[in-house]
């Protein structure tokens, strides 16, 4: 059943006891405003990505030479590889400090196995090491920015009905404060719970993998980055 933006934000105003049910439909100023108040709601998502519960896939290509890739609306990154053909290779997450701070020779053109993500204004900036050698094709798995909409958009072609659910809740809290009125407790506590359920719809991918102690291969050496380029057996 569709639900557009205006019902979504008129069940709003009426949760957050503001606006009478009596009223049948919202317009004017309450509805300028409730519009202006949910994609508020949704850019804020930015700052607590595990209350976005879809994941998307994106691809680009990796340009030879180049360490940085700015990706619009990307909020974070689980996956990324990239291929050789249609070859796929995994890419290895580094930390900050791992990435910035630990000693290393830059320029080195090889393969791009290792990523680091940091966000940028409307975005986010992917850096990867080693420096490309050759244009590669790359994929990630990853959370971007909720979309914003207008007043007559059909928003259950892009958000789930419990999602919705969620944004009405969540959209009323702020409609509350916004005038100064307490939100009532039982409905906070709703919003709380949804929130709560939202963690578990889409969790990260916490699976480890086991690195023994003692290998029977040679660990990376300079040897190996400056003649073999990253290659190994």
């Amino acid at each position: 059943m569709a639900v557009t933006a205006l019902q979504l934000i008129s069940r709003a105003w009426y949760l957050s006891s503001i606006i009478a049910r009596s009223f049948e439909t919202v317009s004017g100023d309450y509805a300028t405003e409730g519009l202006t108040l949910l994609n508020a709601l949704l850019d804020f998502k930015a700052t607590d990505v595990r209350l976005i519960p879809y994941y998307n896939q994106y691809q680009s290509t990796f340009v030879a030479g180049q360490e940085s890739y700015f990706i619009p609306n990307l909020y974070a990154v689980e996956t990324m590889t990239f291929n050789i053909g249609d070859v796929r290779y995994p890419m290895t997450d580094a930390s900050r400090i791992r990435y910035f701070g630990t000693g290393r020779v830059d320029n080195i053109p090889s393969l791009p196995f290792q990523w680091h993500l940091e966000r940028s204004e409307g975005g986010s900036t992917i850096r990867v090491y080693y420096l490309p050698l050759q244009n590669y094709v790359f994929n990630l798995s990853g959370k971007f920015a909720l979309t914003d909409v207008t007043l007559n958009q059909d928003m259950s072609t892009i958000y789930d009905a419990f999602y919705l659910e969620y944004l009405r809740y969540g959209l009323a809290e702020m409609m509350a404060n916004e005038w100064d009125i307490t939100f009532a407790p039982e409905k906070k506590a709703m919003l709380k719970s949804y929130e709560q359920k939202l963690l578990n719809v889409s969790p990260p991918d916490l699976t480890l993998n086991k690195v023994p102690m003692i290998q029977d291969k040679m660990s990376i050496n300079w040897a190996q980055v400056n003649i073999g380029m990253g290659w190994t057996n």
